[in-house]
């Protein structure tokens, strides 16, 4: 892996369900071989009730992964299954159910050995009919205060991810998820920046987002995919500026996270898409580290 020959190096995930329908240990040799450092994993892939995979069984997948040379850094896509979830529903006992599905995959992340999830799930906190924004906020804020209190307990972090509106009504932003991050007040919960739900929404370029908020503790992670849906360099997006100023920051100590490659519109197929993407990642990359 690429931190193992030097330390500063940006490790580089894949979201596995790019990989589909290939199995999960198909997906973990090719990944490896392509250069991925991990697998940033969408429980919905593992199983079709994520919440009934038990603790040995993921274990399993852990070991799967360790043994095709390539790690399970994190989750995300948390509520696609099973479906009905919300953190933003009215119905007490939905929210309660909710809650606990997120509290069980905080323990599939640390099962798996992964170090963070990303809730981005935009139906499941939309705000529903009937209801108010600040009410939907409020019940929102009270599932991440739930989850982020087991995730601090099981020693992972939990990020809130900024989503466009097309997607959601709530946490738009990154000055709204931290403001939801200072209301739940759990050093567990953290943001971080989806590159195209941000490059749609946020009124700053990328890098000035990165240099603005990464140093202040609050993003724990970084999805590099362009506007169009497409892998990073299949846009108009540029990710040298990007890359080079959250390497810049690496280096001075404000970021330690990875970074995710996670298309939805895989041209020419997914692993043509997850190939193409690693070898224009690792070229940028290059430059910036030659450039010092």
């Amino acid at each position: 892996m690429a931190d193992a020959v030097n330390p500063q190096a940006m490790r580089i995930a894949l979201c596995n369900e790019v990989l589909q329908p290939l199995t999960f240990l198909e997906q973990c040799r090719l990944a490896a071989a392509m250069g991925y450092d991990a697998l940033e994993v969408a429980p919905f892939t593992l199983a079709e009730d994520p919440l009934q995979i038990s603790d040995t069984e993921a274990r399993q997948y852990a070991c799967i992964a360790q043994d095709h040379g390539i790690a399970i850094s994190g989750l995300h896509w948390l509520l696609v299954a099973p479906r009905g979830l919300s953190i933003s529903s009215a119905d007490a006992t939905l929210r309660a159910r909710t809650a606990r599905a997120m509290e069980r995959m905080v323990e599939l992340c640390t099962l798996l050995g992964g170090t963070y999830l990303v809730h981005g799930s935009p139906q499941q906190r939309a705000t529903p009919p009937g209801s108010s924004a600040p009410e939907a906020w409020a019940r929102v804020r009270d599932c991440l205060s739930q989850a982020a209190r087991h995730a601090q307990a099981c020693h992972v972090t939990y990020c809130l991810e900024p989503l466009s509106t097309r997607e959601t009504d709530i946490v738009n932003t990154v000055q709204q998820a931290v403001q939801m991050i200072s209301e739940v007040a759990s050093p567990a919960l953290k943001t971080m920046i989806d590159c195209s739900a941000a490059g749609q929404v946020e009124n700053e370029t990328l890098p000035a987002l990165v240099q603005r908020w990464v140093p202040t503790g609050h993003i724990a992670h970084v999805q590099v995919n362009d506007p169009n849906r497409r892998g990073p360099g299949q846009g108009t997006m540029r990710f040298a500026p990007i890359l080079r100023s959250l390497a810049a920051l690496r280096r001075e100590g404000h970021y330690h996270g990875i970074i995710a490659v996670e298309p939805f519109d895989y041209v020419p197929d997914g692993p043509g898409c997850a190939a193409r993407a690693i070898g224009y990642l690792r070229g940028v990359l290059e430059e910036i580290e030659d450039d010092g």
